[in-house]
């Protein structure tokens, strides 16, 4: 009892002594480190430098720092303390610091922590690492080996890193690694605030769930709500899907995605690809929408199809034809929808109009308001056109409502079929690889004008009949037969008694300037056509197409809009797209005012659910 009361008479001592012997570094705090206790004390002497050896219990005290170890060498003229075994140290009551030796300086409040594990913990994360320098007075811990940080919902790892204590900010360097129950973050270096839970990464980044896969460079990504916000082309790959911005504001939670410049979205399953200035996803209703310069791209082997639009929709639909059990057919399928100066570019059909359905499940094309489509040597127009195909190559054209049906032959002429409804079939010759008109059924005030000719490609004459119903044959892009239904009315004109006026049905109008190309939808230079125009004024840039309105102008009410419209209720973007997107900004819109269609797309359910 009396010794061990000596060694406590001594340690009191020599703390009252070391509030008066010693002085702090240049420049630094004025508070020496207060030795609070220990079990035995020994002073030692080092030149001018008073030291002293603190073991057992040690306990050591500065401002709201407290520190414990088994062992402490205590250099009271420098301020600096040199701990070991079982070391930590507190901050208050948030912070501490465990290791297996400590390097303290008192007079610039620095510690240096090493150890097998330095574990620094506060109310809601821990770091474990090798290393750990601490500077007390602005709350910054720097770890220049591996380290680990947990917190509620994230592991965090990387081989350099900082970390602010004040406003829990992390600073990860060099293969960072982001590891949560749904997805995982890669990185070469990363911001993460461990209160809003969000990492801002800028180098290249990857997330990888069960969702998919993002790729970026730059942008942040909140790990709680799944919120991501990535600049400097950004991608976002699934299973079934690509889709790449120049920016990319997405939801991970909702599968909702925005992009903007440059956009291209990928379905890997049909390889249809659509691109434009402005796209939104939604992966879980299978929507995607295109605006700006909007263009899409549906591959087969046959033949590639084109379509450009102020505005593209692409509906992925459960397929009606599937049937249980089957392995081969697939589960949904595609609607694409345009809307507003629709062109369409196929290897046997080209189209403008205002709409357009394209229904894959059963390869059909609808035409919506002023259709016209082009096909080999055919102009067909009508209120309304379906066309329909088989092996992606047009098998037969419904048009319905002023149906107009011109072709041009060798010599010039003009063929001309018109009616109130009309359905033209089409024949593929394999070795032309082409597709013709095989025969035109003709309902309602029937007309027709053909020119005859011989074996010799002369022309006989002109006839012009009138009845109706009728059909008629061809063959090599000739009129080979006609078969009339009723009491027709029918004149043959000779060739000498012929007139221009005479070589036209009313409502003639010849658009073969207007007939897209591949290149004109893509962008590209054009290299002239070749293609012959009417004998008359010929459009170009010193002669433009007539003005003179077409058969399809004629109407008040489009034929078949309802049915436009009835595709499209069936489709409408999901709560969630109107929900999400990029913060403080407005989606990109065409230069047109809010159409009947998208306000039909923006108040339906986004799909049905079942088969």
């Amino acid at each position: 009892m009396i010794h061990r009361l000596l060694v406590w008479i001594l340690v009191l001592l020599a703390g009252t002594a070391s509030a008066q012997i010693g002085s702090p570094s240049a420049g630094g705090t004025n508070d020496l480190v207060i030795l609070k206790r220990a079990d035995q004390l020994e002073g030692l002497q080092s030149g001018t430098e008073e030291i002293r050896k603190l073991i057992g219990n040690v306990q050591l005290q500065q401002k709201n720092v407290l520190m414990y170890c088994d062992l402490a060498i205590q250099n009271l003229s420098t301020n600096v303390i040199e701990a070991y075994g079982n070391v930590r140290m507190t901050q208050g009551d948030t912070l501490s610091v465990r290791g297996d030796t400590m390097f303290y300086y008192g007079g610039t409040r620095q510690a240096k922590v090493t150890g097998r594990t330095v574990v620094l913990k506060d109310r809601k994360m821990t770091l474990t690492t090798r290393r750990l320098d601490y500077d007390l007075n602005t709350g910054i811990a720097y770890y220049p080996v591996k380290g680990r940080i947990v917190d509620r919902e994230n592991i965090l790892t990387s081989r350099e890193g900082y970390y602010d204590t004040r406003t829990k900010l992390f600073t990860f360097r060099q293969d960072v690694r982001l590891v949560n129950p749904k997805y995982t973050l890669t990185a070469d270096s990363l911001l993460y605030n461990s209160l809003s839970k969000i990492a801002t990464f800028q180098g290249p980044t990857k997330i990888v769930s069960k969702e998919g896969t993002l790729i970026a460079k730059d942008g942040d990504y909140n790990t709680v709500s799944r919120l991501s916000n990535f600049q400097r082309r950004a991608t976002i790959e699934t299973e079934k899907y690509t889709l790449t911005g120049d920016t990319l504001f997405g939801n991970n939670a909702s599968d909702f995605y925005t992009a903007r410049g440059n956009v291209v979205l990928v379905s890997k399953n049909d390889r249809t690809t659509l691109t434009g200035d402005f796209g939104r996803y939604n992966r879980k209703a299978g929507v995607a929408r295109m605006t700006g310069h909007a263009l899409v791209k549906s591959i087969t082997k046959a033949d590639t199809l084109f379509m450009r639009a102020d505005t593209l929709w692409s509906f992925e639909l459960p397929n009606p034809k599937l049937v249980k059990g089957s392995k081969t057919a697939d589960s949904t399928y595609r609607r694409l929808i345009g809307h507003k100066n629709v062109q369409v570019f196929k290897n046997d059909l080209q189209s403008k109009c205002d709409s357009i359905v394209y229904e894959t499940v059963d390869s059909t094309i609808y035409f919506f308001r002023d259709p016209i489509v082009w096909s080999t040597n055919y102009q067909m127009e009508g209120d309304s056109i379906t066309a329909l195909l088989k092996n992606n190559r047009i098998y037969r054209m419904l048009l319905r409502g002023h149906s107009f049906v011109i072709s041009q032959d060798t010599l010039q002429n003009f063929n001309q079929v018109k009616g109130r409804t009309l359905t033209a079939f089409f024949a593929y010759d394999q070795q032309k690889d082409r597709s013709d008109i095989d025969r035109v059924i003709v309902e309602g005030n029937g007309e027709s004008l053909y020119f005859a000719v011989d074996e010799q490609n002369k022309m006989i004459g002109m006839n012009r009949v009138l009845c109706s119903k009728m059909t008629i044959r061809f063959a090599d892009r000739k009129v080979k037969k006609i078969s009339f239904y009723g009491q027709p009315d029918s004149k043959l004109v000779p060739p000498k008694e012929l007139k221009d006026t005479d070589k036209k049905l009313d409502g003639f109008n010849w658009r073969i300037a207007e007939r897209p190309t591949r290149a004109r939808l893509l962008g590209l230079p054009e290299q002239s056509s070749g293609q012959p125009v009417s004998s008359g004024t010929k459009p170009g840039k010193n002669n433009p197409a007539p003005a003179q309105a077409s058969a399809t102008l004629k109407r008040e009410v489009p034929v078949g809009e309802q049915k436009f419209k009835g595709m499209l209720q069936k489709n409408a973007t999901s709560p969630a797209e109107k929900a999400v997107g990029s913060p403080g900004t407005n989606p990109v819109r065409s230069s047109t005012t809010e159409s009947d269609l998208e306000r039909e797309l923006n108040k339906k359910p986004v799909r049905k659910t079942g088969n």
